[in-house]
């Protein structure tokens, strides 16, 4: 009798000892599932990382492979994303690690922000006072007519409508502006950033017209073939034209120069390629274009 009850006893003990064993293996399993589970994801999250900082150092291989004269704050911030970049690459696959090098990256992602935006800002702006007339310019030109390069355009301008009396205009130029709050205007390339387009010509002088009021009719088309601004029709006898907005001005037999600002409703600007003309009634006088990036 008690041998029965011994070997019920050691039955139950080999009962209890299995059902540890197996619970402590499916313990042990779940435990490196989870662990290769986590592991995976700090890879995945580590190369998102490494993705960022490499895009980022593609925005500033750009921005300086842009630019004629080597910008040192962009060159130094470059060196410091590949320094990141190296480090990332040899550092350890954990939590911790990872965290320092994500704060790293915001860092450097709101200094790039700042940076590209002085470095576009500058880029445009000079090449707009290299190419386009400021009011400085203007008042110059009233007094010694144009530049060289105008004097060009003025007399190839002048064999077309030399015996028309009709007005035209030489230098026709769009680009868009950020419009601050204190009213000054930054010139730009990007379309998210361009609050209006600015469209600046100068009137030819021409002999033959008499001195007043006078307008003309400009168009913005947009990448969308779109008229911007009023997009309103004005009818001629044979001609339908959508204009964006009419330069009205006081003529004075002498050469003059206009700017007008076109605006888009609710919504941002197109990127691409913008076309800009002007009209003398229904006679197109001047065509140009430019891009938003």
């Amino acid at each position: 009798m008690e041998e029965n009850k011994s070997s019920q006893g050691l039955k139950i003990a080999l009962g209890i000892a299995i059902a540890l064993f197996l619970g402590i293996g499916f313990y042990t399993m779940n435990l490196y599932s989870d662990s290769k589970e986590n592991e995976k994801q700090l890879k995945e999250e580590k190369q998102l990382v490494m993705n960022d900082l490499n895009a980022m150092a593609k925005q500033y291989d750009e921005a300086i492979s842009e630019n004629k004269v080597t910008n040192e704050s962009l060159v130094e911030a470059r060196e410091r994303i590949q320094g990141l970049i190296d480090s990332l690459k040899i550092s350890e696959t954990n939590v911790r690690s990872l965290w320092r090098y994500k704060k790293k990256y915001l860092s450097l992602q709101k200094e790039m922000d700042v940076l590209l935006a002085q470095n576009d800002s500058l880029r445009v702006e000079n090449s707009y006072l290299a190419t386009s007339l400021d009011s400085t310019r203007v008042k110059l030109e009233e007094r010694t007519m144009f530049t060289d390069s105008l004097l060009v355009q003025n007399t190839a301008l002048a064999e077309v409508v030399e015996n028309a009396s009709i007005l035209g205009t030489v230098g026709l130029k769009g680009f868009g502006v950020i419009e601050r709050t204190s009213g000054k205007l930054i010139p730009t390339e990007r379309a998210g950033r361009t609050d209006k387009i600015r469209v600046c010509f100068t009137v030819a002088k021409n002999s033959l017209v008499q001195a007043g009021d006078q307008e003309l009719y400009v168009q913005v088309i947009d990448p969308k073939n779109n008229t911007l601004g009023l997009n309103e029709q004005v009818e001629f006898e044979d001609k339908t034209l959508n204009y964006s907005i009419i330069s009205k001005f006081n003529y004075e037999n002498a050469n003059l120069n206009v700017c007008e600002f076109v605006t888009k409703k609710g919504q941002d600007f197109e990127k691409g390629r913008y076309v800009v003309n002007v009209f003398n009634h229904k006679d197109l006088v001047s065509t140009s274009e430019f891009t938003l990036k």
